[in-house]
């Protein structure tokens, strides 16, 4: 399969709502928008893409309507610092304050209005440990 995009998709019973809150904390913009389905993409790459749908939908089917659980979002970001200020000062949950992890990454971790949990990363170098589970390419600086 050659995919041509990638994004993911959160059904919610508050459309509107989902999208504002990422409009408004992550810098998204729509791309359509409709009373049950609007598309993000991000202000500062147009490559990164969201969905936003309501999990009651007609295309939806019945076995897998209603909202999004067991997700998280991550977003890699180039200031993870910045970003976790900028979280605070918008009143967001903070779920796991911002932290260094041996595995390779400095994080912090809120959620969105129907709980889906946003983890903000900045990849840094893995602990001796950790190093020797990555392929050489994959090794974050």
């Amino acid at each position: 399969m050659k995919c041509t995009q990638y994004y993911p998709v959160i059904l919610t019973d508050d459309v509107a709502g989902t999208s504002n809150f990422y409009r408004k904390n992550f810098r998204f913009t729509p791309q359509f928008e409709s009373d049950w389905y609007i598309h993000l993409t991000s202000r500062e790459d147009k490559s990164v893409n969201l969905a936003i749908l309501d999990g009651n939908h007609e295309t939806v089917p019945m076995i897998a309507r209603g909202k999004t659980g067991g997700l998280i979002l991550n977003f890699e970001v180039e200031n993870v610092d910045a970003e976790f200020e900028r979280a605070k000062a918008g009143n967001l949950p903070i779920i796991l304050p911002i932290r260094d992890e041996d595995f390779g990454q400095r994080h912090f971790i809120t959620r969105d209005i129907n709980g889906v949990l946003i983890d903000i990363i900045k990849p840094i170098p893995p602990s001796k440990e950790f190093l020797k589970q990555y392929v050489s390419e994959a090794v974050p600086e």
